[in-house]
């Protein structure tokens, strides 16, 4: 589906003709031939469009005569909700400079998009495309942001809950949040070389303006202190989950050892009493009739005399 907007008096209006807009949103469904006829008219290649619908697509920007591509990746919310997936997925957002106008695709809906139609974003205009670009940039980075700090709250979470259980359920929770941060470290590293190329060649023709190249260097920052948060919750999380192994093991270590000092104790009395149930002559005090005070008494006593030997050595 193709949406084409301008903005009037301050508010996004939605237009009928491709010519009277200002910014195209494509979402979908929508028909490839329309897509072709979309390249057709603004005279761009039509892998700037199939290529912005690749989830797999990595971040970069490419050089027309007519027309250049930006692809920035940013977080989705994953649909499938399964066990061993992540909670975060990456999408790349299309974004088309034309001469005329500016064009956003992507292969989902994508929420950060959403904030500019409902017209959520201070000083939007499409018609300064300059500013929209550095706009959106702005905009997914916070986005980022948002999803790390509920990841990191998630975690907490899910460690406070470990501590009382050690059930898979908490683990493979654990799993989807470390590959969600996967993607994003991934991610906004490939979105950090763009900005810094972008910089480097001034790609958007901002270093005269100074408004412009100050809010284009403090989304740099942004992304930068984005990177770093997703990298500290990586290496955390990491610790976690080797911290916790660590002490499973250990707790499976000294509950094997309790268990096998239990057994030998029981063992003891166990074979003084199976020596008289012998059926063989000579047996020390075969005919007393104390005899069974005798032998589980004397039984009862190396018992507790292995309990003190192991509890002296500090086994148990």
């Amino acid at each position: 589906m193709l949406q084409y907007y301008t903005k009037v008096d301050g508010k996004l209006e939605f237009q009928d003709q491709v010519e009277d807009a200002d910014w195209i949103n494509v979402t979908a469904p929508f028909e490839i031939h329309e897509l072709e006829l979309l390249a057709k008219y603004f005279d761009f290649p039509i892998d700037f469009l199939t290529d912005s619908l690749d989830i797999d697509e990595r971040s970069r920007y490419e050089r027309e005569d007519h027309a250049n591509l930006i692809l920035v990746n940013t977080p989705f919310l994953n649909d499938e909700n399964r066990e061993g997936e992540a909670i975060y997925i990456t999408v790349p957002i299309g974004i088309i400079l034309t001469g005329e106008s500016i064009i956003t695709l992507s292969a989902k809906e994508s929420p950060i998009i959403q904030k500019f139609l409902e017209n959520k974003v201070k000083n939007f205009d499409p018609k300064d495309q300059k500013l929209f670009v550095l706009q959106l940039f702005e905009q997914n980075v916070f986005s980022f942001l948002e999803c790390l700090k509920k990841l990191n709250v998630k975690r907490n979470l899910i460690e406070q809950e470990l501590y009382n259980s050690s059930r898979n359920k908490e683990l493979q929770e654990l799993l989807r949040i470390e590959k969600s941060l996967v993607y994003f470290v991934n991610s906004l590293s490939t979105n950090e070389l763009v900005k810094l190329k972008m910089k480097r060649t001034d790609l958007l023709k901002i270093r005269e303006l100074e408004r412009h190249a100050d809010l284009f260097e403090d989304i740099i920052i942004d992304n930068s202190q984005a990177l770093e948060m997703s990298n500290v919750y990586t290496n955390i999380l990491s610790g976690t989950m080797e911290a916790y192994a660590s002490i499973v093991s250990n707790n499976l270590n000294q509950f094997i050892q309790r268990l096998t000092i239990v057994t030998i104790i029981l063992m003891v009395p166990t074979l003084v009493a199976s020596f008289y149930g012998m059926n063989v002559t000579n047996i020390p005090f075969k005919d007393s009739p104390y005899a069974f005070y005798v032998i589980a008494f004397f039984s009862v006593g190396l018992g507790f005399f292995m309990i003190w030997f192991f509890r002296s050595k500090r086994f148990f």
